[in-house]
């Protein structure tokens, strides 16, 4: 890495001066180790915690000496002597950096001795996971470890229930899923008790999977919502919109992220619904019928907006690329991790007519309580750090959007895994059999093989097609990731083939010979074959994402092999080089060898990386405004908690209803709940209100730049002008239910006026792409998230 400095500080990452400094510190701790070979484990905690300052941050006086307890320690309870490597790792951690380190080298390890550092210092931590399994996991695998310097520790399990959340969050290290600590604080912004809060702050978040959490997830706003019944296609339009023919009554953008109506396909809706004009509001002919073609109710909203969403479920969202059908519900894919989003839906107009266009139930919607995007998550964590397989190529959003610098932590052993240079095609055809034939080949020579795919329907493609050749194979993706874990653990067996969609099995080693008790004359026979062999059918959108599948091959020094086969037909290609010609003349057997070829694909992944971070930034400020606006919105409510504010007002507001209420023997204390209820619930209400103005306004807010004005300058001005009105809204709106309300020993009765909370709540995410780069509206734009 000599020579390079300028290059890794140009992009964010500490690689070089960071690396000696730490490589040092390292070898300085090694003298230390035989000083407490022999300490009894209270010395070796004693000497941790002398490394300790006693200034009022608790900064680390000694990281030599810190660094031999902390091996020591991690020798005698987990079984683990950690590598230089970890250490370094760990140092780097605890100085808030996000590092980089390869597959296998034991970043759990390194988790938990970052953990303990911070613990060390008297700061509560979370460490924060792709899913509940991991946090379990690595919670009882570092549980030792932390025990053995006396910190608390537990993990958030998704099935806990507020009492257990609430003795767990108290601890010293917690481990959590993202979505698992998000909904956590979203449920806590709507107590109206301070006793009824679950989760307790944090000071500092340790991220594993650090990219996969703090950029392919950071835009997902986490949801709660309460039930309220939501719009839905009506399912004559669904009908109607089978039958409308693509470049007559529809157009598709070509990087197929939107979706738009032609005048002739207006008409063919009006004439067919018998209504004057598509652009008022929901006709009759659509009034009476529901998703299901029976009569209900009028769902609510214009008819163009339930045409537009019908459209797009119809042509922009293919089942088993996007979602599956399961139980008779439509569930997501992540594309990110190829594993169903449990918890995760599109906006309810979307969701519906996905749904309707299935012939499934037409869920409920439901009023948006509140939300909050992971990036604004990990926002409210004062100290912050990471680690994962591939950091420098998430740099620029890791600096821009949180600040953070990436730390490179060179491999234990170096790597032997050869990258071998794309194959490509010309179409996808061509590719298919290409691969085929290679996994068949690779495969007879015992040598085991990985193939990673795009999507659900491409891994049962070729699943299916290697089936007919005569090779069993294990199918890994969303429709069977309860077997996750185990499929890849055994991936690297002789001969095993196991397809599988992309980031399947992330966080579970792939050991060469087998998992478990395997003999190390299978380990050394996979070994002598190769090692693993990759294979990627098309490359993603970031190079990144392809690297993350490279990485599963050349495990701690084994040797290993990759190599992507692309088909110029791949979506990555289409939509990062629209508007390119390239003219190239395949081989025989479809494939494109000429070095301009390979510079082409190398082009169009470049492309759409610069278009994802352009998204990334774009939709960030949107969502800053808004999580300024939510701090607001959360300090008044902590106001409100915490003091008697709102019997203050309201007392002050009525004071012959409040003195008779005194009069009358009620406790003040039950009088200064009620006043806080009350006011809570009107805060709260105008908030959900607030949110759901904004999302109409981003809905529509590209119509702002046809009329040659900046949509992010309209929408700030048009949410700070509407946000100005809340607070005075919900004050006066609070005073006048105090009036009405009554009031007694046993607290006010909101129901009698009418003002009922929600009867259910749940939480689930949605991907959140306000603007498409081409100006499409924002259901347009959804589906860049998942092509």
């Amino acid at each position: 890495m000599a020579g390079f400095g300028w290059f890794w500080k140009a992009m964010g990452s500490s690689a070089t001066a960071n690396q000696k400094k730490s490589k040092t510190i390292v070898s300085e701790s090694t003298k230390a180790a035989d000083r407490l070979a022999d300490a009894p484990d209270t010395e070796v905690v004693d000497i941790a915690r002398s490394c300790i300052g006693t200034g009022e941050d608790r900064a680390i006086v000694d990281a030599p000496l810190l660094l031999a307890a902390l091996r020591e320690a991690a020798s005698r309870t987990v079984g683990l002597r950690p590598f230089d490597v970890q250490l370094q790792g760990a140092l780097r951690m605890l100085v808030g950096d996000v590092v980089e380190m390869a597959t296998g080298e034991g970043k759990t390890l390194v988790g938990g001795l970052t953990a303990v550092g911070y613990g060390l210092q008297g700061k509560k931590v979370h460490v924060i996971t792709v899913n509940s399994f991991l946090a379990g996991r690595d919670e009882a695998w570092m549980g030792p470890l932390l025990d053995f310097f006396g910190l608390s520790h537990g993990a958030i399990r998704e099935e806990a229930g507020a009492d257990e959340r609430r003795d767990v969050y108290a601890r010293d290290v917690i481990f959590t899923a993202v979505n698992e600590a998000g909904f956590d604080v979203l449920r806590d912004q709507l107590i109206t008790r301070r006793a009824d809060a679950v989760r307790t702050p944090a000071d500092v978040a340790v991220i594993d999977e650090a990219d996969s959490v703090m950029v392919d997830e950071a835009l997902v706003p986490l949801v709660l919502a309460g039930s309220e019944p939501g719009p839905a296609p009506a399912g004559q339009i669904t009908d109607l919109v089978r039958r409308m023919e693509e470049n007559r009554h529809f157009t598709v953008s070509g990087d197929h992220r939107s979706i738009f109506l032609t005048d002739e396909g207006a008409a063919f809706i009006e004439k067919e619904l018998g209504i004057d004009s598509l652009y008022g509001e929901v006709g009759e002919a659509g009034d009476n019928a529901d998703a299901d073609g029976d009569s209900g109710e009028a769902a609510p909203g214009p008819l163009l907006s339930q045409v537009n969403v019908a459209l797009h479920a119809q042509h922009l969202l293919t089942r088993d690329v996007h979602y599956i059908v399961r139980d008779g519900k439509v569930a997501l894919i992540d594309n990110a991790r190829g594993r169903v989003a449990e918890l995760q839906r599109w906006p309810d107009g979307l969701q519906a007519a996905v749904e309707a266009k299935e012939g499934l139930k037409v869920t409920d919607g439901g009023r948006i309580l509140d939300q909050i995007t992971v990036q604004a998550l990990i926002g409210l964590y004062p100290q912050k750090c990471g680690m994962t397989g591939t950091a420098v190529a998430a740099s620029d959003q890791l600096r821009q959007f949180y600040d953070l610098s990436v730390s490179v932590i060179e491999p234990n052993v170096p790597t032997k895994r050869f990258d071998e240079v794309d194959h490509v095609f010309a179409s996808d055809e061509d590719r298919d059999a290409a691969v085929i034939d290679h996994i068949v080949e690779v495969q007879g020579t015992g040598q085991p093989v990985l193939v990673g795919t795009q999507d659900i329907a491409a891994s049962e493609r070729i699943a299916d097609a290697l089936v007919l050749r005569g090779v069993d194979c294990n199918v890994l993706n969303a429709k069977n990731h309860e077997a996750e874990a185990a499929t890849i653990a055994e991936a690297g067996r002789p001969g095993r083939v196991t397809v599988s969609t992309q980031m399947a099995g992330r966080g579970t080693d792939i050991r060469l010979g087998g998992s478990g008790d395997a003999e190390d004359a299978e380990h050394a026979r996979v070994v002598d074959l190769g090692g693993l062999h990759v294979v990627g059918v098309g490359r993603f959108r970031s190079q990144r994402l392809d690297n993350q599948l490279r990485g599963r091959a050349g495990r701690q020094g084994d040797p290993g092999s990759t190599v992507f086969f692309v088909s110029l037909e791949d979506d990555m290609v289409a939509v990062g080089g629209a508007g390119d010609e390239l003219t190239a003349q395949p081989d025989a057997d479809g494939r494109l060898e000429q070095k301009k070829v390979l510079q082409f694909v190398d082009h169009c992944q470049r492309v759409t990386e610069g278009q994802m971070l352009d998204i990334h930034a774009t939709t960030w400020k949107y969502n800053k405004l808004i999580n300024d606006q939510r701090q607001i919105i959360n300090a008044r409510r902590d106001a409100v908690l915490d003091t008697e504010t709102a019997w203050d007002d309201l007392s002050l507001h009525d004071v012959e209803k409040a003195g008779e209420l005194t009069a009358a023997g009620i406790d003040h204390a039950v009088l200064v709940q009620a006043a806080r209820e009350i006011m809570l619930y009107h805060l709260d209400h105008e908030w959900s209100d607030h949110l759901a103005y904004l999302d109409d306004i981003r809905e529509s807010i590209h119509l702002r730049a046809i009329a040659n004005e900046s949509p992010i300058d309209e929408f700030h001005r048009m949410s700070i002008a509407a946000f100005g009105e809340l607070a005075g809204r919900a004050v006066a709106k609070a005073r006048e239910t105090f009036s009405e309300a009554e009031i007694t020993a046993g607290g006010v009765d909101l129901g009698g006026l009418g003002l009922h909370k929600p009867s259910a709540t749940w939480t689930y995410m949605v991907n959140d792409n306000p603007l498409s780069s081409g100006g499409g509206s924002m259901m347009g734009s959804i589906a860049a998230m998942f092509r």
